[in-house]
């Protein structure tokens, strides 16, 4: 059982409280999240299930309610938003409303975004892990090479998610790779929209490294045991990628284990280009064991590690602009 407080915000007005029942919306209801005038259902045999909440809403209130004000709600009278009374439950479904979009994906990973409306899934089957599938909202129609598989071998997965900027392009990251992607509208084609290349950013790593038969300086032939996975601690790997809106910049952590500590560097690339921009070491290590976070605002760059036991450390990072960059 899951309940939403939906607010609109500049002024704060309460919309309403929705309470999302299995009994209406069926009893393997595992997730669900409201974005974009749109409520997401997620089933746990992995099936997403998209309604309209603005509808829902309009339909099914029962009465609305105004933050601070007195309201009479079954019997009982209290201020909104105050304790004990606090907010009731005024969106009250009976009957599962009409499903607007449904689609099967292996673990609920579902994303919108582009232009026309297009989606990203993971075939529900565990052999698909690791595939990701672009389609089109309108029809289902897969998108001319909308299936992208980096065919990987690594302990973290590579992921994929639609550009935050608004230009209706997809980021799929690699362990030693980023590509950025665009949709492209096709004429007279089987497929209406193509997924190409805007532009791909590679790892630093030397080829040689991952050779599984080598020579030595007298000729003799050297095989290796095993293969390396592609996100070794000793090969440069992609760790996080980060877009900065007002600058306009792809900020992208790479880390190399070095001796026993991990040393990173952050580098600064064009949005529109990939052109490399700027390179910084970070100072502190990296642990690859452990969680970060990297938060880039304009001048400001702020690395958060989450160690151990719940502690925590804060590196901050202020940019200053040289004679040679002005």
């Amino acid at each position: 059982m899951f309940y939403f407080a939906v607010f609109n915000v500049f002024p704060l007005s309460l919309v309403g409280v929705l309470e999302i029942d299995k009994k209406v919306f069926g009893s393997n209801v595992s997730d669900a999240m409201i974005s974009d005038g749109m409520l997401i259902v997620m089933h746990s045999p992995g099936l997403v299930r998209i309604y309209s909440f603005e509808k829902i809403a309009k339909e099914c209130m029962q009465q609305e309610c105004v933050i601070g004000e007195t309201c009479n709600w079954r019997g009982e009278t209290g201020r909104v938003g105050d304790f004990p009374f606090g907010i009731p439950c005024n969106i009250t479904l009976t009957e599962r409303p009409p499903v607007l979009f449904e689609v099967p994906c292996l673990e609920n990973a579902f994303q919108v975004g582009g232009h026309p409306w297009h989606y990203i899934i993971t075939p529900n089957k565990r052999k698909e892990r690791g595939t990701y599938q672009i389609r089109c909202m309108d029809d289902h129609r897969l998108a001319k090479n909308g299936i992208r598989d980096m065919k990987y071998c690594s302990l973290e997965p590579d992921w994929i998610h639609f550009h935050p900027d608004s230009s209706e392009r997809i980021i799929h990251v690699g362990p030693d790779q980023i590509c950025v992607l665009k949709l492209k509208e096709l004429e007279d084609d089987a497929y209406n929209y193509e997924v190409t290349e805007d532009f791909v950013i590679l790892a630093v790593r030397d080829p040689k490294v991952d050779k599984l038969v080598t020579f030595t300086t007298s000729g003799r032939m050297v095989k290796k045991r095993y293969a390396r996975l592609d996100d070794d601690p000793d090969q440069e790997t992609f760790k996080a990628v980060v877009y900065e809106d007002e600058l306009d910049l792809l900020t992208v952590v790479a880390v190399t284990q070095k001796d026993v500590e991990g040393r990173a560097h952050v580098d600064l690339y064009c949005n529109d280009t990939g052109k490399i921009l700027k390179k910084i070491t970070l100072q502190e290590s990296w642990d690859v064991t452990h969680s970060h976070a990297l938060v880039f605002d304009r001048d400001t760059l702020i690395h958060i590690e989450e160690r151990p036991n719940h502690n925590f450390s804060c590196y901050v990072y202020k940019m200053h602009c040289g004679p040679e960059e002005s």
